[in-house]
């Protein structure tokens, strides 16, 4: 029988890791979208706790974002100032620092809780894997932003790399997530009974693809290239632009950015993988015949797909010129709080007999 204290300290444990990681993932969606990724050219794990402490040491960093992210700058921070630097340094480091801190939040109580021995053998070796998903996590972060440095092709970062620390991230929410649930849930004596569960779990991966996709939109910039959220009514222009590229050959999926219609088909491809969700969804529920609506969690699911493709709506038809940065960090927030509310589905829920 569980000790209700531990059991109550262990759970609010897992569910701060679980926001910890989230307001991580959305600092990152910042520090994407302010273009801030590359203006930290070093990774010190111990010195670059600290930010630079006088102007000298500012106008030092400022130099060598000049170098080492020459194509960035020259394209589109030329007339950049020291102070409007420090902007887009501040979300780089708030990023780095916020890893750091949930480093120690997360193993400082594991240590203490593994010594005391409060935690089973099953959920240790869990906490083992969210360990080593963060890791690696953190050191793709670190590749990633390396992939843009020195690099005269890219003016942001690879957009395959920023995938990859995406779906690192994702994976780490994800089964930090499933793991709480099934801490803090416990044995559930009465799972919700659905019809087609292997269906669910596609619907799943078809999430985290999305999710995917949203970070080739993103890394691509491909919202700009046509920034109409319905294709069918803007075909004309979308053939415009198709006709006015060059072909696509495989190098244009390497080197992306001088070639529109590479950007054009991923943001096809994310649209099309948004309606496979909506629909998939939909057909989903009336399989299980609809009145599982009454059920909160579904429910809960429901409204939060709603509004996540509203987002997609309003975050496309903005970003003329630009990505604006509210709709996109609050559209990259929604994707996770629907994936945190389907992960609560597929737990509680089970194969109808």
């Amino acid at each position: 029988m569980r000790d209700a204290r531990t059991y109550k300290a262990v759970s609010v444990w897992l569910a701060i890791g679980c926001i910890l990681v989230l307001i991580q993932i959305l600092i990152g969606g910042i520090t994407r979208l302010t273009d801030s990724g590359l203006s930290i050219t070093e990774w010190s794990v111990i010195k670059g706790t600290l930010p630079p402490l006088n102007e000298a040491e500012w106008q030092v960093s400022f130099e060598k974002y000049k170098v080492f992210a020459k194509k960035q700058y020259e394209s589109i921070h030329r007339d950049m100032s020291l102070s409007e630097f420090k902007v887009i340094f501040f979300w780089e480091y708030f990023h780095r620092l916020w890893a750091r801190m949930m480093g120690f939040v997360f193993i400082i109580p594991f240590i203490y809780f593994l010594l005391r021995k409060k935690l089973s053998t099953k959920l240790i070796r869990r906490l083992g894997v969210v360990i080593l998903l963060a890791s690696l996590s953190a050191m793709f972060g670190w590749l990633m932003v390396a992939s843009g440095l020195n690099d005269d092709k890219r003016t942001w970062v690879n957009a395959y790399n920023l995938l990859i620390h995406l779906i690192l991230a994702t994976s780490l929410f994800s089964y930090l997530s499933y793991t709480f649930y099934g801490y803090a849930a416990g044995k559930m004596e009465s799972r919700i009974e659905v019809k087609e569960r292997g269906f669910l779990k596609l619907l799943g991966i078809v999430l985290v693809i999305q999710i995917g996709m949203g970070a080739l939109m993103a890394g691509m910039k491909a919202a700009l290239v046509f920034p109409y959220p319905f294709m069918l009514l803007k075909y004309d222009i979308a053939r415009e632009i198709w006709n006015s590229s060059p072909p696509i050959v495989w190098h244009h999926w390497i080197d992306y950015e001088p070639n529109p219609n590479v950007k054009l088909l991923i943001q096809i491809f994310h649209r099309a993988t948004a309606y496979l969700l909506f629909f998939g969804s939909i057909w989903f529920f009336i399989v299980n015949r609809v009145k599982m609506f009454i059920v909160p969690s579904y429910l809960i699911f429901f409204i939060v797909l709603f509004i996540q493709v509203a987002l997609g709506i309003f975050t496309v038809s903005y970003s003329h010129g630009k990505i604006p940065v509210v709709l996109g960090v609050v559209h990259q927030f929604v994707a996770f709080i629907l994936l945190a509310s389907y992960l609560w589905i597929l737990y509680s829920s089970r194969k109808r007999r």
